[in-house]
């Protein structure tokens, strides 16, 4: 009778490896920004399931030579809207899902482990641009752009009603009810989820919300400011509200600042 037959020894080699996706973020036109800025504009909408060639390929792997030198794309959706070239930043963008043709490069796979370089692509598909944004990136985009508006209103009228017990509270709420620590904590995990530009973008939007609410209104500069920082936490909550306990989250909404202010004894 034979014994137990040998166990099969599993290499990397036989696994299946889950392919890789690419993504390239481009104004709402569908044009690479860089490529417009460098005069040899590359329309990504025009060429869905095209091959696309560099139009001016840099000779010197992989560096700057021009404006646009290659063509530049991210594995972790969340950086894809870093270093687009997208400026002012607005929304919407859109997102396309290309794949490097031929070879292909980084400028450091230490720093940058999550981009490629090269000077071919196919096109394969437009995909929702909110991915951009994180996970939830659909629901930070409603309170940017649904709820952030009229609160924005509110702080600052609170703001400029009472600017030294709004200034004192303010320190209160960063330094002993952790909202500094709570911002702190949601850069690293922005870090660690490759979510760092995703959370730049969500900060300029609320910030441009915030403008946007408040013009016209005579609002303080002081004003502004403390607005732009509460838009930051409730939109940066909306980017985390899965990873968090609603500790973490309340923190970095600033809900402290929203209750009434303690009675002074006479």
């Amino acid at each position: 009778m034979s014994g137990p037959a040998a166990p099969t020894l599993v290499t990397e080699a036989h696994m299946a490896r889950k392919p890789i996706t690419w993504y390239i973020a481009t104004p709402t036109d569908g044009i690479i920004e860089r490529s417009s800025e460098a005069g040899t504009p590359v329309d990504l909408a025009a060429n869905v399931g095209q091959v696309v060639n560099h139009p001016n390929p840099c000779r010197n792997k992989w560096f700057d030579e021009t404006r646009f030198s290659y063509f530049r794309m991210v594995k972790r959706v969340g950086e894809a809207l870093e270093d687009t070239g997208i400026w002012p930043i607005t929304w919407p963008v859109r997102l396309w899902i290309v794949e490097p043709l031929g070879e292909t490069g980084n400028w450091s796979q230490r720093h940058y482990p999550y981009r490629l370089l090269s000077h071919q692509i196919r096109v394969i598909e437009e995909t929702d641009a909110h991915r951009a944004l994180g996970p939830s990136g659909r629901d930070v985009l409603t309170v940017i752009q649904r709820e952030i508006p009229e609160r924005a209103l509110r702080w600052a009228a609170d703001w400029d009603a009472d600017p030294e017990g709004m200034r004192k509270r303010r320190w209160d709420w960063e330094q002993c009810e952790n909202g500094r620590w709570a911002e702190s904590l949601a850069v690293a995990v922005s870090r660690n989820h490759r979510e760092s530009a995703a959370q730049a973008w969500i900060e300029r939007l609320a910030h441009n919300a915030v403008d946007q609410a408040l013009a016209g209104t005579g609002a303080s500069t002081m004003a502004r400011c403390y607005a732009y920082g509460r838009a930051d936490g409730c939109a940066v909550a909306a980017q985390h509200q899965d990873r968090f306990e609603p500790y973490v989250l309340d923190a970095l909404r600033g809900v402290v600042l929203d209750t009434p202010a303690p009675a002074v004894a006479l």
